[in-house]
């Protein structure tokens, strides 16, 4: 007679909760290490974007048989003459708008004189309710702190910022000339820490996927944002604006921020709009032909050369620049859409991460097993 053996217990798996106290605790510790570490990170992520970019050029120069150093230096130097001659060109019209700033100011004021009426009367209604709501203590006068800016400040403040400026962009320029030198060497040591040979090839097109798209979104907006500057710089020539290449320079720069970029550009348009130009008509038709020029290549242009995959989801792109203004101010705002374009390349080739990428993602394509999963038991077709 044999006996039976009873199965042996399988102990049943721990459910490990997340301590949700710890995680956010981390997260605010995270977003202080950022900000704090703010003049050593802007220029590394901004060298980072620039290598993806410049990555593309330096593999056909390498295989037209120039060394993987001097493609480096040539795209190096480019940038950085590139930049000096930009700044170059600028300083006469920027030194002459900062001449006529007082004059603008003050003819702005001028212009508001009519409001001031108005202003004084609502003002005074403010009083009168502060005055019943608040009792009088000791019948005590209450004092007034007046602070006064002076332009030695303003000097001050620009000369202890210049030093920092150009040591973060010399930083970035010889970070990326060393990324660029070596580039073939950081391929091979990433795909190489990886184990398993499938790791490899995911990581392998991850790398060539976020080379491809940023140096797609990249120079598409580069080239989307110079056609708009001579745009709204000829436009401005032809409403008699002063200095038009300024608001030229200024329309391709501030393209490069979602939202913010080109409603700051139609505010300072129009304000100095209605100091140069007659009524109050014409300043609001400069404004109206900014907005006219940005509405055309935000819905036509750049939904036409971009493709559908590196749309992004809008709100998440407000937020994004809303959060990297405020920990990196303006390179922040600029750096912050390129990172979500990386970001999401990685959730497509990461296990586990399609969810946030499919949230990231600004098309309108319905995500596997949810709107195109059978239903009532019914089986797909056979493609």
């Amino acid at each position: 007679m044999t006996t039976s053996r009873p199965a042996p217990v399988r102990p049943e798996p721990v459910h490990v909760r997340p301590n949700w106290a710890l995680v956010g605790i981390f997260i605010i510790l995270a977003f202080g290490a950022v900000a704090l570490a703010r003049s050593f990170l802007m220029p590394m992520t901004l060298a980072l974007l620039l290598f993806f970019v410049f990555a593309l050029p330096c593999r056909i120069l390498a295989r037209a048989g120039v060394p993987p150093s001097i493609s480096a230096g040539i795209i190096t130097l480019a940038l950085f003459f590139g930049l000096i001659g930009g700044i170059m060109s600028l300083a006469v019209p920027i030194a002459s708008a900062v001449d006529d700033a007082p004059r603008i100011f003050g003819a702005l004021q001028d212009k508001l004189a009519s409001l001031e009426g108005s202003v004084d009367k609502i003002r005074d209604a403010m009083k009168q309710v502060e005055t019943m709501a608040v009792p009088e203590e000791g019948g005590g006068e209450a004092t007034k702190v007046v602070t006064t800016g002076t332009g030695l400040g303003v000097l001050t403040g620009i000369a202890t910022t210049t030093p920092a400026l150009l040591g973060q962009i010399v930083f970035t320029l010889v970070l990326l000339f060393f990324a660029l030198a070596s580039r073939d060497l950081l391929y091979r040591r990433t795909v190489e820490s990886f184990s398993r040979f499938r790791d490899k090839r995911a990581a392998r097109a991850a790398i060539d996927e976020i080379e491809k798209s940023l140096g797609i979104y990249l120079g598409s907006i580069t080239l989307i944002n110079a056609i708009l500057g001579l745009a709204i710089g000829l436009a401005m020539w032809a409403w008699g604006m002063p200095s038009p290449e300024l608001f030229g320079v200024a329309g391709f720069a501030l393209n490069y921020v979602p939202y913010v970029g080109p409603v700051s550009g139609i505010i300072m348009a129009t304000l100095v709009a209605l100091v140069t130009l007659d009524g109050v008509l014409q300043p609001i038709l400069v404004g109206m032909t900014i907005l006219g020029l940005i509405s055309l290549e935000g819905q036509f242009i750049t939904p036409y050369f971009l493709s559908r995959r590196l749309s992004l989801n809008p709100v998440v792109v407000f937020v994004a620049v809303a959060l990297f203004a405020w920990l990196w101010s303006a390179i922040g705002m600029v750096v912050a859409v390129p990172m979500l374009v990386v970001l999401n390349v990685m959730c497509a080739h990461i296990p586990g991460m399609q969810g946030l990428g499919n949230f990231l993602s600004g098309s309108e394509e319905t995500c596997a097993g949810e709107e195109d999963a059978p239903k009532g038991g019914d089986t797909p077709a056979a493609a």
